[in-house]
């Protein structure tokens, strides 16, 4: 690429209400392992989800296909469901994971848009807002 050419944002990146919620759980679980390191620990997460942010607003598909839509219970069958309209509603039809570090987002994103849903750590079995 020219030093004159500009790299475009071809997607709109946003967080789903309840995204602050996954963050403030991860808090309280960091806080609960180890006091002394959780806000260092906690800022690091969110220096790397602003740089994820970036990384999806050029390339929705930059992650992962999302792990649980191969589901092996009744139970999961249901909740991907329940994801998989939420996020055709929005118009939103593809589910990706993106990790970081230890931890798993979950999105939703067109090739105009990208939702962030939810987080989890890696050895979490659901995502939090969709147990």
């Amino acid at each position: 690429m020219l030093p004159s050419e500009k790299r475009r944002v071809s997607a709109q990146v946003g967080a789903a209400p309840h995204f602050a919620e996954c963050l403030l759980g991860v808090q309280a679980f960091m806080m609960e392992q180890d006091a002394a390191s959780a806000a260092a620990r906690l800022a690091e997460l969110k220096r790397d989800l602003r740089d994820m942010k970036a990384m999806l607003a050029w390339s929705p598909a930059s992650g992962r296909p999302a792990r649980f839509l191969k589901p092996n219970s009744a139970q999961a069958s249901l909740r991907l469901a329940a994801v998989q309209q939420l996020a055709q509603s929005a118009g939103l039809p593809h589910l990706r994971e993106f990790v970081i570090g230890s931890h798993v987002v979950l999105y939703a994103h067109s090739d105009t848009e990208v939702v962030l849903l939810s987080l989890k750590h890696h050895r979490q079995l659901t995502y939090v807002a969709f147990q």
